[in-house]
């Protein structure tokens, strides 16, 4: 088998999967232990006994005005911010590189390279109010795709630089 078809077979797909287990591990649990049985009650908590009260206190510690929470570490930094900010960017960038790696096109359209970190973002923000394990903030979902948008272009500004065709 030739090297090429080993890396699109086996290895692209078994380095994606770990990527995306460390990203939820990182989102989810703030690189603590995953714990399932946590989830689990959680889970059935909000399965079992549904309080919309309790769903809308939990979305009023959000943020949903885009920019807030950027403009605010930029104005004031303060080590954690500057931290999270960043880490949102870097963490979402590998993802940015997996599109092109795993994609079956020549050429994925800006606008899908987008959507793609963008929904992965919404999914995460989402299990982090349903399971009430962090907040929603709609700058998560913008710094998210900025870092997938950053990936995705490094990574064919680099291709084309250093000759690199698409797996």
């Amino acid at each position: 088998m030739k090297l090429t078809k080993l890396m699109n077979r086996i290895v692209l797909p078994v380095l994606f999967v770990l990527y995306m287990l460390t990203l939820f591990r990182i989102i989810l649990f703030k690189f603590g232990s995953i714990d399932t049985d946590f989830l689990w009650k959680r889970l059935q908590k909000n399965l079992e006994n549904p309080n919309p009260e309790y769903s809308m206190h939990r979305m009023l510690y959000g943020n949903f005005i885009p920019l807030k929470t950027i403009s605010v570490t930029v104005l004031t930094p303060s080590i954690h911010e500057v931290i999270n900010l960043i880490g949102n960017i870097l963490v979402f960038m590998p993802y940015g590189i997996f599109i092109v790696l795993l994609s079956k096109s020549k050429m994925t359209s800006l606008i899908g390279v987008f959507i793609q970190p963008l929904g992965l973002s919404l999914l995460l923000e989402c299990l982090q109010v349903f399971f009430s394990i962090g907040n929603f903030d709609v700058d998560d979902l913008i710094l998210n795709s900025v870092g997938g948008l950053l990936g995705y272009g490094i990574f064919r500004l680099y291709g084309k630089y250093v000759g690199i065709k698409q797996l």
